[in-house]
């Protein structure tokens, strides 16, 4: 996969759309139930600080953005980690899947923000 805008903003949604897909299948305690609500929130936040960050209205909104993506992936990673934790999925396959995304996007979107840092 290249990294286009257009790759990623596609990457984003699938991103998004995957977790959703996954919780819905689960079968929650009342604190994995509050986790899996924060994973659905922050993955979806990825995707949209992405198309966000494509409609900036200048540089310095774009790079904004893009550290929002950082932060909503490092979080997803966080919840998905912790839904890990509490056994909340007997899909452990496509539960590891996902936190590596998670991961891959956080240090994709790391890297378009230290950008912006070695040119200032």
């Amino acid at each position: 996969m290249s990294n286009t805008p257009d790759d990623l903003a596609e990457r984003t949604y699938w991103f998004a759309r995957d977790v959703r897909k996954w919780v819905n299948q689960l079968d929650l305690s009342l604190a994995s139930r509050e986790d899996a609500k924060q994973v659905v929130r922050s993955s979806g936040s990825v995707a949209a600080n992405y198309l966000e960050a494509q409609e900036g209205s200048s540089r310095k909104d774009f790079f904004y953005r893009i550290k929002m993506c950082r932060k909503e992936a490092r979080e997803s990673q966080l919840w998905l980690e912790l839904l890990a934790e509490s056994g909340a999925s007997d899909t452990v396959e496509e539960l590891d899947r996902l936190i590596d995304e998670a991961n891959q996007l956080t240090r994709i979107f790391a890297s378009i923000a230290n950008k912006q840092d070695n040119e200032e």
